[in-house]
């Protein structure tokens, strides 16, 4: 289930003591998966960034009933 299918969505809320430090941890992995693609290089790191970017931009058309191609949404933002 998606979180705007739930009933009263728009009354978002959360604990930050639960989140914090989940999101610390989150974090601290992220910054340690950075420094691991540094060492692999430049290239490496542009592909990650774009096939992140597809997924992203695939995913959010999803959740708004559009399912777009992975491959054009690809050339798109390679174009860009």
């Amino acid at each position: 289930m998606y979180m705007h299918e739930r009933k009263n969505w728009t009354n978002f809320f959360w604990d930050n003591d639960k989140l914090s430090p989940i999101l610390a941890s989150v974090r601290h992995l992220q910054g340690r998966l950075l420094g691991r693609m540094e060492t692999l290089g430049f290239d490496f790191i542009e592909s990650a960034t774009l096939e992140s970017l597809i997924l992203d931009v695939v995913d959010t058309s999803r959740i708004e009933g559009e399912f777009l191609n992975p491959e054009l949404v690809r050339s798109s933002i390679a174009r860009k």
